[in-house]
């Protein structure tokens, strides 16, 4: 026998296209912000940008010229680029022990509340805590470029252990278990089928705590401190765009509040160009 299929109702019909109209509506209401957040950043910061503005260094002149950001762009990459070759492969080891070692155990749900804990801790404690153990005990010299990645990584391992914890819960557990009957080691398990399979969420996870870590001022004023010229060693003292804009944003020269806004669209820009960069990194390996 055939079956007959009955025609959608019209009430569903007026239901499913209320609910839709809503969420479209509920997406738009939450885009609002974000769009106009945008637009006026980059009204206020195009104008203050040029050639000069990103090839030279702050002056720290109140009067003249006040010069660019460059070296502001330079510390920002060197920091943040270090405070993730730290908090990465940490955050995903510690992940990787949580969900295929630890799981249920008392240890694993203890390392998982203090990962909570230290989700919700404010980003100048961690500076301050990194001040006070490199800093003031005066056993590792003053300010410099690799204690504010220091505080950069603390303030990342909690975003990247729990985004990466929630990506490889997400892989089928047929995966691992055709591996191990197939032979494989855990470890080797873990390496070939695990990782690659998690891949393209453990970089958005990732990426989700550079972002973070790429505009946080309250750190770096504690262990990077400022300076105006470019430096591209970590030991010494390294100028940021947080920092930068957190100097500039108070000052009453109109010129020095426009680089401001100039270096606030560029920390967007670059944030917009790594994620689009590791979008892509990980769309082709998933093709491959």
């Amino acid at each position: 026998m055939n079956a007959v299929l009955r025609p959608v109702s019209k009430a569903r019909k007026r239901r499913d296209l209320a609910m839709r109209a809503s969420l479209g509506l509920a997406t738009a209401l939450a885009l609002v912000p974000l769009v106009l957040v945008l637009g006026y950043v980059a009204k206020r910061g195009l104008g203050a940008w040029s050639w000069h503005f990103f090839s030279t260094d702050p002056t720290g002149s109140f009067l003249g010229d006040p010069g660019g950001i460059k070296s502001a762009i330079l510390g920002t990459i060197l920091m943040v680029a270090l405070a993730t070759a730290i908090s990465v492969p940490v955050g995903v080891g510690v992940a990787l022990y949580l969900t295929e070692y630890g799981k249920n155990s008392w240890f694993a749900k203890a390392v998982r509340y203090f990962v909570d804990v230290m989700t919700g801790v404010p980003s100048i404690v961690f500076g301050l805590f990194v001040f006070i153990v490199l800093i003031l005990s005066g056993g590792v010299g003053g300010y410099a470029g690799w204690k504010g990645s220091v505080a950069l990584s603390l303030l990342m391992l909690p975003v990247v252990t729990r985004s990466a914890e929630v990506v490889l819960l997400l892989v089928p557990h047929t995966l691992r278990e055709s591996a191990l009957a197939l032979g494989s080691p855990r470890w080797r398990m873990i390496a070939k089928v695990v990782l690659p399979t998690a891949l393209p969420g453990l970089v958005t996870g990732s990426l989700l705590a550079v972002a973070r870590a790429a505009g946080e001022t309250a750190p770096l004023l504690f262990t990077a401190a400022i300076v105006n010229g470019t430096s591209l060693n970590l030991g010494q003292r390294m100028n940021s765009l947080p920092v930068q804009i957190f100097t500039d944003v108070g000052q009453a020269q109109d010129r020095l509040v426009a680089r401001a806004w100039g270096a606030a669209l560029t920390l967007v820009v670059l944030v917009l160009l790594l994620t689009l960069v590791a979008r892509y990194m990980s769309r082709r390996s998933r093709l491959t």
